[in-house]
């Protein structure tokens, strides 16, 4: 059973911060799911990536390209994951569902601190998933470097 880390982003924008998870992710061997809101934020992400600097480039491609099934990284709007993903990370308010951390290694939500509607989701999200039993950990980058502010462990069976 995996768990559902939140990301609250407050210092470096969503295009800063998510190439440096998804490269974490990649590192632990992890095939990963990018599922946003709508396809143009997914094409403005992949426009993105690309611009990264050559040493930390991160091979991945669009839902909506041909061989989306074999991007180590894929961008979706979908609630499928056609790459065999065991990571997912939302970002814009995407859905996340309480099966999907179940059954993922990990899944990431990440939300900008400085939108208050964004916080609101985010909140109903984790409130969602921590009462569906999932474990879920709070992050936040406010002091300047990244800390676990907040942590939800589901409760032993009996």
């Amino acid at each position: 059973m995996g768990a559902a880390y939140f990301y609250h982003l407050t210092r470096q924008p969503l295009e800063a911060t998510l190439p440096v998870l998804l490269g974490k992710a990649r590192q632990a061997g992890w095939r990963v799911a990018v599922r946003g809101a709508s396809q143009a934020r997914m094409e403005w992400l992949d426009e993105k990536l690309w611009q990264g600097p050559d040493d930390g480039f991160l091979a991945h491609g669009l839902a909506s390209a041909p061989h989306a099934a074999d991007q180590p990284i894929l961008l979706t709007t979908q609630t499928d994951l056609p790459n065999g993903a065991v990571c997912l990370m939302a970002v814009d308010g995407a859905d996340v569902t309480a099966e999907e951390v179940a059954a993922l290694s990990r899944v990431c939500v990440l939300f900008d601190g400085n939108d208050i509607a964004a916080v609101d989701v985010a909140r109903g999200q984790w409130k969602t998933l921590t009462d569906a039993g999932c474990a879920a950990q709070y992050w936040s980058e406010e002091s300047g470097r990244w800390e676990k502010k907040a942590e939800k462990n589901p409760a032993p069976s009996s």
